[in-house]
Formats: structure tokens, sequence, C-alpha cells
């Protein structure tokens, strides 16, 4: 299904990490072909990117796959996977039983931030290790692409990590509805899908969501079972108590980012860490 293109208005609020150069030493084991890694051990790759690993604390990578209940073998598609913290950890291992679907921002596009993004992701694939056997392919909310994001009915997870938001800033509620019937036809039956995002306190208005970089989490499960997704469950792994939520510059004056305006105290926005996220799992119905 593909509804008329709407200009996905995005500017600050997605961000490309940098890189840092260098491997990070770890005792993980080389693995040929015919062996996988647990989690545990990709997470520990010596190859991920340092600044992507002292994330980590905040992004509960091993507990959060497990949540949504990753496995070695499966076909998995990552959708908008910015500049890879994800990936680096899903490529190894899915690598020797597994596919990886990288569902990056649409080739054909007119956006400059898009196509450095995508050039730079694709140039991390092409040349670093960790990256392995991962298939790059094109998302886009509402615009009709000329590939989908994996074949229809081959994935047994699809995982998106922080891009609501950037949809429906962009897009509005139009554009949320269309990346789940996306979603929707990419999985198997019995295909979970799995959505990790800044969390709009229920209690707040609707209208902040248009503007905070934060979402309600009622309201994504009302989107999703819309597109026929049966809600499973959700999960507290990244939750984030001291995130109020409320903030001059929404999501973005917090870590990473950073966005403080001048005279503002930065040390204040790292105390709260990262933001306070749902974590919720989908599944499509068998029938």
């Amino acid at each position: 299904m593909r509804h008329s293109a709407i200009a996905l208005i995005i500017g600050s609020a997605v961000t490309l990490a940098a890189c840092d150069s260098g491997p990070q030493q770890s005792s993980v084991p080389e693995l040929d072909d015919s062996q996988t890694m647990t989690l545990e051990e990709a997470v520990k790759h010596p190859d991920r990117t340092p600044q992507y690993v002292r994330r980590d604390e905040h992004r509960n990578p091993v507990e959060t796959l497990e949540f949504f209940g990753v496995e070695p073998d499966m076909t998995v598609v990552e959708i908008w996977p910015g500049g890879g913290y994800y990936t680096e950890i899903l490529a190894p291992y899915l690598e020797a039983e597994g596919t990886l679907y990288a569902a990056h921002f649409p080739e054909e596009t007119n956006s400059d931030y898009y196509q450095r993004s995508l050039d730079k992701f694709k140039q991390r694939v092409s040349t670093e290790p960790v990256f392995g056997r991962v298939e790059i392919t094109e998302f886009a909310p509402t615009t009709p692409l000329e590939s989908d994001i994996a074949p229809p009915s081959s994935a047994d997870r699809v995982l998106t990590f922080r891009n609501l938001h950037n949809w429906y800033m962009g897009g509005g509620e139009e554009a949320v509805r269309e990346a789940f019937l996306q979603f929707y036809q990419a999985l198997i039956p019995d295909g979970v899908l799995g959505v990790v995002d800044h969390r709009l306190p229920e209690d707040a208005t609707d209208a902040a969501m248009a503007e905070s970089g934060y979402i309600k989490e009622s309201w994504v499960i009302g989107i999703a079972e819309e597109a026929g997704f049966q809600f499973v469950e959700s999960s507290e792994v990244n939750a984030n108590p001291k995130d109020s939520a409320d903030h001059p510059k929404g999501v973005w004056n917090l870590p990473p980012t950073l966005n403080v305006a001048e005279g503002d105290d930065p040390a204040f926005y790292e105390a709260i860490g990262e933001s306070d996220r749902f974590t919720l799992k989908f599944k499509k119905p068998v029938n």
C-alpha cells in the first residue's frame, strides 16, 4: 500500500552520530562460518565503534534484543539504522545463519542529510568487517519506492529504534500508519515487530508530539493495531525515570545530542542521561 508522497521534515530531529576511529579491544573469539555468536559476544565485538559502546548503558542492547526474541538464524529488518549502532551488533550476530536487511534512507532523495547519511552508512558496510553480509534496502514511510524493505512475508523480525517520532513530526499520523503497513507486509505470520522510542507521558497533550521528539506509548499501540498487529507486551528495559520529557528543546536537550541553549548547563542534562523510552513488542497474526 502506498500513499502520495509527504515530505519528511526531519531537520534536527535525526542526528547522525560521528564514529570514533580505532577498534575497541575485546576477548571475543574469531568465529568461522559455521559458528554463531551470543548476543553478549556480539555486543562485545572488537570492531564496534567505541562511541557507540559507551551508549550501551543507556540503550541496553542485549536485554532489548532478547525481549524482541531475536535469534541468530532469523531474517531481521532494521529500519533507518542511522550510523549503525544496532547494525554493528546485529550484523555479526546474524552473519553465520541469519540475514540482516538494513532499510536505510531512499537512494533517490532531495535531502542532503539523507544522502550524506546513506553514503556514510554504505561506506561503512563496504569497508568494515563488523558489518559482514548486511543487505541494504530502502525505506520511506509515504514515498513510493521501487523496492520493499525486504521480500514480502520473509522477515522474522522488523525492528525500529527511535524513529517513529521523526515520521510523525514529518508526515503526521499517515506516515506512521504507512510505516506499520510496510512492516506488516515484510513480516512472516507470527513475526514480531519491535519498537523503541522516546516516551511522552500519557497526561501530556497530544500536541507535544509534534515538536518534542517524544511520542505517546498508547498512541503507537493504537496505530499498530489499526495496521493489523497484535500488541504482545511492553518492557521497561529502556525506561529512565529521571527524564521528565518536558525540556525546552525536547529530547534533543539530552545526550547524545545535548542541544543546549547558550547559558544553560549541559551537566544538568548529562545527569539525566538518555531519554525515557518505551519498548514495545507486536506480532503479525497467523490468520
